[in-house]
């Protein structure tokens, strides 16, 4: 397999995927959950036959990276700051398999391109190049030894050096 980039096909991460029960792809289930994509609420919504308003109520949660928001299932804590996926069972695994959440599609633990498939998500999905907060936000993580993809460099994502001077503020181009 080769490296994946930035800008790597969906229809070329999704042939990557597979479903997966082994302790290394629900370690996420069962420490927090993955976004969706837009779209996939209504899928959810449907697939288990509620109103989305409902759905988005009773059992999503807002969370934002990148100064980008999206919606995941909530995370039952019991008082931690992480806990398991609303809707993962340790008997059954994920109970809403079939609609779940895109990142949780890409999540392949026990591959050895599954960080690439969550940088991949990352990228594509939370930073933003056209919002200055989360290239800002984005510089921050690059700056404190966060991994990337190729075709993600800053320069990259904001070609305009005169534009990304502006946002980032000349002392962290230095």
């Amino acid at each position: 397999m080769e490296n994946l980039t930035r800008k790597t096909p969906i229809n070329d991460i999704l042939k990557l995927t597979h479903p997966c029960k082994c302790n290394a792809c629900t370690i996420g289930c069962k420490h927090g959950s993955g976004v969706f994509a837009e779209e996939e609420i209504k899928k959810l919504a449907g697939y288990l036959k509620i109103d989305e308003d409902v759905l988005k109520k009773e059992f999503l949660e807002e969370i934002s990276k990148f100064n980008t928001k999206k919606l995941r299932p909530k995370i039952l804590r019991k008082g931690k700051q992480y806990g398991k996926c609303i809707f993962f069972d340790e008997e059954l695994g994920c109970k809403i398999h079939e609609a779940k959440p895109f990142e949780c599609k890409v999540a392949m633990g026990c591959k050895p391109y599954g960080e690439q498939l969550s940088l991949w998500f990352m990228l594509n999905h939370f930073v933003n190049e056209n919002d200055a907060q989360s290239i800002r936000d984005y510089a921050v993580y690059l700056k404190s030894g966060g991994k990337t993809l190729d075709g993600a460099k800053l320069e990259e994502l904001v070609p305009d050096k005169e534009k990304l001077r502006k946002i980032l503020g000349f002392e962290i181009l230095k």
